[in-house]
């Protein structure tokens, strides 16, 4: 993962609490979205999706046609707060705001705008949330994620991130539904198998200015892995709402379906979400160079600790479906057991140098134990705070684990601190409700619907076998 580029978010809404939607910045926006408009009309765009990811990670969305985007861009699109308490099955979670009083505006980001590549006639930008009033929504993940990052700056960091996604394409949703591409894992057969799919994907990538940096053939059945460059944190999570969307859309032009479920088949190996991390002061990478193990320096090694910590409070929000204990699986490389080391594919936290002489600008380190039922926005801001928390607290990482944790005694695993992570999503929930790095940094409303959503899942999939809880989620994500 390259970490040099440009290190601060694109969102021309995000910012500090203090910030208010005046009526100098309306007419600042809506006079940028009308040259933006003009420019969507040579390219024949009819309507922009504005999107936003609730508690669930489910990407919702209004649709804004052209005529109407310039007012849109400048005064937002209504959308309730009960979004927030919505479920992945679009159930709704007893809590404050699942009420049907109030509104909120969808302000899009005018930087993020593109057309979408595998829509002809569509353009795509994220949205951050504000109330009536002007002010920012308590409840909005992506300004929580640039609130973040603004703690991260003042603290004279900056953060790169990427997010990979992996996902299953299948022919048909009907019942048990057919892989399209049965050929072996990582094998050269399957990427021939959607040899068409696949180029027309990285085509439609490229056309939106996403770039991939790798993409192949993965373990499951029809499953594939695709990686990108790192960017700003909240651009990350907007690149990860992007890359779906595309692939969504040029699956559907091939008449396939895909599935980004954390679990697709039992037994089975899921889909996972895993996010790279790095951070630099003052251009540079502080997680090589350092006196400490394998480059790290000491900074690093407290933001690394301080997310180690907290990975049973953070599978409330990157692992937050009961599918998603399905796939966090000890011995399928999904990161089961609470501990880090160096390439180690088992650890929750595998730290990534890169080859010998490329260290300044690769290294960072990988959550693996997440999933893409994660809202990406969350995630990047509950890992930032966790590391935060980390570099209050100082002090160095435990012993790393250089082996699968899983095959060593219980007595060695105690002496590495290498601890199961919850197995179930309320044991999760419970975890994050008792850490108060992360429900500090979420604040009262937004931590009381997370937790309102998360056992509102628990509960409806309560006494559900695993083969009904796949068939129930495969498509939610």
């Amino acid at each position: 993962m390259d970490t040099t580029g440009p290190d601060t978010a694109r969102s021309d809404t995000a910012g500090p609490d203090a910030v208010r939607l005046d009526t100098a910045l309306r007419e600042e926006r809506a006079a940028r979205a009308r040259s933006l408009v003009e420019r969507m009309a040579g390219e024949r765009i009819a309507a922009v999706a504005v999107t936003f990811v609730d508690t669930a990670g489910v990407t919702r969305v209004k649709g804004v046609p052209l005529g109407a985007f310039e007012h849109a861009a400048a005064w937002g699109v209504g959308a309730t707060p009960v979004f927030d308490a919505f479920g992945a099955d679009d159930s709704i979670a007893a809590t404050a705001v699942a009420n049907p009083t109030g509104d909120l505006r969808l302000l899009p980001d005018l930087d993020r705008l593109v057309a979408l590549a595998a829509q002809p006639g569509w353009a795509w930008a994220p949205a951050d949330r504000w109330t009536q009033e002007g002010a920012p929504h308590p409840g909005c993940a992506r300004l929580l994620a640039a609130r973040t990052v603004d703690r991260l700056a003042a603290a004279g960091l900056t953060a790169r991130a990427a997010f990979e996604v992996e996902w299953v394409v299948y022919r048909g949703t009907d019942g048990e539904p057919e892989p399209a591409a049965p050929g072996p894992a990582y094998g050269m057969t399957r990427l021939v198998e959607l040899s068409d799919f696949a180029v027309d994907l990285l085509r439609a990538l490229a056309a939106e200015g996403v770039d991939v940096r790798q993409f192949h053939p993965e373990y499951t059945p029809s499953q594939f892995e695709l990686s990108v460059a790192p960017e700003a944190p909240v651009d990350a999570a907007d690149t990860a709402v992007l890359v779906r969307t595309t692939i969504r859309g040029v699956a559907a032009r091939h008449g396939l379906a895909v599935s980004f479920a954390p679990s697709v088949a039992d037994p089975g190996v899921g889909n996972g979400g895993h996010l790279h991390l790095s951070l630099s002061r003052d251009g540079r990478n502080v997680f090589s160079g350092g006196p400490g193990r394998f480059g790290l320096t000491p900074e690093a090694e407290a933001f690394t600790a301080g997310i180690l910590r907290r990975l049973p409070a953070l599978l409330a929000v990157g692992a937050p479906s009961v599918a998603s204990y399905l796939r966090l699986l000890p011995s399928h490389w999904a990161g089961a057991y609470a501990c880090w080391g160096r390439e180690n594919r088992e650890a929750a936290l595998r730290l990534v140098t890169g080859s010998q002489g490329e260290e300044t600008t690769a290294a960072n380190v990988e959550v693996k134990c997440v999933d893409q039922a994660a809202n990406p926005y969350l995630l990047v801001a509950a890992v930032l705070a966790a590391g935060l928390a980390g570099l209050e607290e100082g002090g160095p990482l435990p012993e790393p684990v250089h082996a699968d944790p899983a095959g060593l005694s219980d007595d060695e695993r105690a002496r590495l601190g290498a601890q199961r992570l919850p197995t179930d999503l309320a044991t999760a929930a419970a975890a994050f409700a008792a850490e108060p790095a992360l429900t500090a940094a979420f604040g009262p409303a937004l931590t009381e619907t997370l937790l309102a959503v998360r056992r509102a899942e628990a509960e409806a999939h309560g006494g559900r076998t695993p083969a009904e809880i796949i068939a129930a989620t495969r498509w939610r994500w």
